[in-house]
């Protein structure tokens, strides 16, 4: 198991991260939660815990770029539980509901693998091959039709047809 990554916050906003000996911006922050690294952020002089504030703060900075995850609606909805007698069930059960969405989402995406084949090609590939059995089996159909008309006598290959007059 690792050790807990610490970062310093400075009063000057800068963060410290103290296992690279670097400052480090808040997209490098946000980069640290997507590769699931373990992380507390320290205000460097007093010790305090800030880790939600940044996270918070990672988070309103990309709502207010392109297109924002939480609708008006929802904040309204979230801040309204704030002094509720089921704020302290509300932050456990959103956070239960998006592990479970985030399962989900990670079963759907090894089905798509395990149907859709390592890569493009191997997909490709396999389609093609199929399709090509099934333009044979047709094939051997027609044929096997044609030979059976023609031993059965309905038609005479030896004979030509007779055009009919319009």
């Amino acid at each position: 198991m690792t050790e807990l990554r610490i970062i310093k916050k400075y009063p000057n906003r800068r963060l410290y991260d103290t296992e690279i000996s670097s400052y480090i911006t808040l997209e490098e922050v946000r980069q640290l939660v997507l590769d699931n690294e373990e992380f507390e952020v320290r205000d460097a002089k007093s010790g305090e815990n800030l880790t939600r504030s940044v996270l918070l703060q990672i988070i309103s900075e990309y709502e207010d770029r392109g297109e924002p995850m939480f609708t008006t609606k929802l904040l309204s909805q979230v801040i309204r539980f704030y002094g509720d007698s089921l704020q302290g069930f509300m932050g456990g059960y959103l956070e239960r509901s998006l592990q479970i969405f985030m399962d989900q989402q990670q079963q759907f995406r090894s089905s798509l693998n395990t149907v859709l084949g390592q890569t493009p090609w191997s997909m490709l590939n396999g389609l093609t091959e199929r399709n090509m059995d099934l333009w044979k089996s047709l094939q051997q159909g027609y044929l096997a039709a044609a030979a059976n008309t023609v031993r059965d006598g309905t038609v005479d290959p030896a004979k030509p047809k007779k055009e009919t007059k319009s």
